[in-house]
């Protein structure tokens, strides 16, 4: 196609949201490195189009666009394209810019040769001191958790009292730390912990949680926590939050519902096998927000992790309370993720009409546990449903397994 003289307009279509984030940011480094002749329009304004050849409307967005003759640039992870310009997945502001330079070359508009961008500096955060928990709550809320904390510590004095023998005990008990307050001093026993369930709920108030209902709702918090998917569904946690596990971390905008980590998932597919506690969840200070994020990247979605989770978490099989003799359908097209092509002709079979997982599995050529896996992600993040109403679930049992999950979008 003739690019000579084509106004110096960028656009782009046929990608999700994280994609597109990311595509504009680096567009705006590599744009102020060339001097900033391009301008970023919709695709219907554009000359040059970015098209996700990748994704699952990168296809059908390059025909429509070919048929309007619109110049395509491809993004993709393939060393060849049909489209008229390459771009190499994954970009670098450094790539786009000297693929924008190329292109403003062939239109006949010489821009300056970008110098590469600087690598970005290092931040580190420092960890924030260790502080009172409860010195920022109201006082009524103060006033409850103590009285919490007291009654734990006094059914946990009284059992071990029963257990141990009055003579032994009187006669080696140490004095106790601090005067008593009872007429009758309880011996030999030491002030008890606050068992867990107490501990996570001045965590999750510290963490700027709701202060009111103090007990977590849903599953009950174990010795090592609840799942991610437990924690990311909306309300649970609030403000900015940051949490790591091994080499890898989440900064998690709980309010806006979004996340800066890594762009793949699979990377991440440990962090649902794992529980956590409130406190693993460290508050981050607004001023240092901005920093920390940019590190990281564009924000994404968290309802992208609540997909991921729910893909891992069925192990192949439906979630409870779903029939796999049930017939599905996809409501809309899902947001489908680089890492799993497959899921491409599972969505293209389910847009079509409901079908049963066999006949699904059948038609698009993969397993049905691929299939079940992406039906649950999809009922999760609400792109498909079932013929029907849901099959009613006890609550019991809901609230602790995977579809206790599913309502986390």
């Amino acid at each position: 196609m003739d690019t000579s003289q084509m106004p110096l307009t960028l656009g782009l279509t046929g990608m999700d949201p994280a994609t597109e984030s990311a595509l504009q940011t680096a567009f705006k480094v590599a744009n102020a490195q060339l001097g900033g002749h391009w301008t970023l329009l919709p695709e219907q304004q554009a000359h040059f189009v970015v098209v996700d050849m990748d994704s699952m409307y990168g296809p059908m967005s390059w025909l429509r666009l070919h048929a309007t003759g619109k110049s395509v640039i491809a993004l993709t992870a393939a060393q060849r394209t049909q489209a008229d310009f390459l771009l190499s997945h994954p970009f670098t502001s450094d790539s786009i810019s000297k693929l924008l330079g190329e292109i403003a070359l062939q239109s006949g508009q010489a821009l300056p040769t970008p110098a590469p961008a600087p690598a970005p500096a290092t931040v580190e955060i420092p960890k924030q001191p260790l502080t009172d928990p409860t010195a920022a709550l109201p006082e009524v809320v103060v006033e409850l958790l103590q009285t919490d904390r007291a009654q734990a510590n006094a059914a946990a004095a009284k059992a071990a009292a029963q257990q141990a023998a009055p003579a032994p005990v009187a006669a080696n008990a140490p004095a106790p730390a601090e005067p008593a307050q009872a007429p009758t001093p309880i011996p030999a026993v030491a002030p008890a912990a606050a068992p867990a369930p107490v501990t996570d709920a001045i965590s999750i108030a510290a963490s700027a949680m709701p202060a009111t209902p103090l007990a977590p709702t849903g599953p009950t918090i174990t010795a090592r926590g609840d799942g991610l998917l437990d924690w990311l569904v909306p309300g649970r946690l609030r403000g900015l939050l940051r949490v790591v596990q091994g080499n890898e971390r989440l900064l998690i905008d709980a309010d806006q519902r979004k996340y800066h980590g890594p762009a793949a998932l699979k990377p991440l597919a440990d962090w649902f096998d794992r529980g956590f506690a409130a406190s693993d969840f460290e508050v981050v200070p607004a001023a240092q927000w901005e920093a920390a994020a940019a590190e990281l990247g564009a924000s994404m979605p968290l309802t992208r992790l609540v997909w991921f989770g729910n893909l891992l978490a069925g192990q192949g099989r439906l979630a409870p309370g779903y029939d796999p003799q049930r017939r599905y359908r996809m409501t809309k097209w899902p947001q489908t993720e680089r890492e799993y092509p497959k899921h491409f002709r599972i969505a293209t079979v389910m847009m079509k009409a409901l079908a049963t997982v066999a006949e699904i599995a059948e038609a698009s050529g993969v397993t049905e546990a691929e299939v079940a896996d992406f039906i649950n992600a999809s009922l999760a993040t609400g792109f498909a449903e079932p013929e029907g109403d849901p099959t009613p679930v006890e609550p019991a049992k809901s609230s602790g397994g995977l579809f206790g999950r599913l309502r986390g979008r």
